[in-house]
């Protein structure tokens, strides 16, 4: 769906966002460079999948390590981890790399991609997000990307992610 469609739903939910426009990123560390200034809890996001196909999208903040073969045990995984390929992505979430976002989960109807959050991300009351692109972010309040997931009809997964910190891992 587009960006508009997806700014209606959030319209529809009462959802206030501000979003600031950027040059394109696609590593945390370029997204660092302008929008670093912005208040909030910055995230990454790791579309994940297992030999089986099943999928997740993991929601951390942006400087988390992860130990992504803790991850998997913890998740059930039929496999280790390992990141989808780029078509895998447009066809699910309809995103590119580097614009992954829990906000591409409008594009999933299907709920083929469960949803796992990092709960010291949702200590912040802000969020930043990219809004189906990576040449913006968009700010949204924990609570709202909480309520936003859920009216994509999911119940994600709310993970103590310093448990399966490995420093060096997944970062």
């Amino acid at each position: 769906m587009s960006e508009t469609v997806l700014f209606n739903r959030l319209a529809e939910l009462a959802i206030a966002t501000t979003t600031v426009e950027h040059p394109a990123v696609f590593t945390t560390e370029e997204a660092r460079v302008h929008t670093g200034h912005l208040p909030g809890g910055h995230v990454k996001n790791l579309f994940l999948k297992d030999k089986k196909d099943r999928l997740w999208l993991v929601v951390c903040l942006e400087d988390r390590a992860l130990d992504l073969k803790a991850l998997a045990k913890t998740l059930g995984a039929a496999s280790c981890l390992s990141f989808g390929r780029a078509e895998l992505l447009a066809e699910v979430l309809g995103v590119t790399p580097g614009s992954v976002t829990p906000l591409a989960l409008i594009n999933d109807p299907a709920g083929r991609v469960e949803v796992v959050l990092d709960a010291a991300m949702l200590e912040h009351r802000v969020l930043n997000v990219h809004p189906l692109r990576n040449t913006a972010t968009t700010a949204i309040t924990s609570h709202d990307l909480l309520r936003f997931v859920a009216s994509t009809g999911r119940k994600p997964r709310i993970l103590d992610l310093d448990a399966l910190a490995a420093p060096g891992v997944a970062s």
